[in-house]
């Protein structure tokens, strides 16, 4: 037999037992507490920036699945009733502040111009309802620079463009939508910014510092404007082989696309979710 529980202890046990299941559960929250900013929550409009992966690309030409569509039904649950995507494949920094996407004609939103300018009007048009503003760019800054035939790397060409990212992020795009979310000197919405998966990491391991690298570079520049959502992590970070590339991606299909599934998409979405803990 074993021993009994002394009555005070059968009192305080289930008090920490509750305790702990709540640190378990909420990391999400202090995820994002962690980056130094507090959380608005969701209001009416979700609006969605960046690239072809906010977009919801898929090569199957499914573009009703993506991360932002998954996000959106979390944020149904608690109030938003309107997701705007204004987001444009092949777009990066310096055509997201410029204009002139490659592929402007799959935009799901119209607009003209630069889709900073685009977003920014809908900030003001809206302001006060817009939370969250997700935000993937930056990928296609770089991927000119890596042969994904021979895996070679242009180590020059890279640095600059990621001293371009940086200076893009920091000095124009997240302080004018940080701006652009505060209304008398109150912020009104959530700036969840990205980072990337490494779709090439099965067959070009060396391809896996580059990844990092490119995401340090985010994480330092969303630093006092938004909360960065570790994407990386959820797809299974720097490990090689990751199993998770053939079902996470289109790598393993006959698309041998770098884009993610739904089931990737989904991840990515879980991955928002649990950053900011709505």
């Amino acid at each position: 037999m074993g021993k009994r529980i002394p009555a005070c202890c059968r009192l305080v046990l289930p008090f920490v037992l509750t305790v702990l299941l709540l640190f378990v559960l909420a990391p999400d929250v202090r995820a994002a507490h962690a980056q130094g900013l507090k959380l608005v929550g969701p209001k009416k409009y979700y609006l969605v920036l960046g690239n072809s992966l906010a977009f919801g690309f898929q090569p199957d030409l499914d573009f009703a699945h993506g991360y932002s569509n998954y996000f959106f039904q979390d944020l149904k649950a608690h109030g938003t009733t309107s997701m705007v995507n204004l987001a444009c494949p092949g777009e990066t920094s310096v055509t997201f502040l410029n204009g002139k996407c490659p592929f402007p004609f799959l935009r799901k939103y119209p607009y003209l111009g630069s889709q900073l300018n685009a977003a920014l009007n809908f900030l003001r048009a809206h302001a006060g309802q817009v939370s969250p503003v997700t935000l993937d760019i930056g990928a296609n800054d770089v991927l000119p620079y890596l042969n994904s035939q021979t895996c070679a790397i242009d180590t020059t060409a890279s640095t600059s463009a990621l001293q371009t990212l940086d200076y893009n992020l920091r000095q124009v795009i997240l302080p004018q939508l940080r701006a652009a979310l505060t209304v008398n000197g109150q912020v009104t919405g959530d700036l969840l910014v990205m980072n990337y998966y490494d779709p090439y990491q099965n067959k070009c391991p060396n391809t896996v510092p580059y990844t990092q690298q490119l995401n340090e570079h985010l994480a330092s520049d969303v630093q006092g404007f938004g909360v960065l959502v570790d994407v990386f992590s959820a797809f299974g970070g720097a490990t090689v082989p990751n199993n998770n590339i053939c079902s996470y991606t289109w790598m393993c299909s006959v698309f041998h696309d770098i884009h993610a599934t739904d089931k990737g998409y989904q991840v990515i979405a879980q991955s928002f979710e649990q950053t900011v803990g709505y």
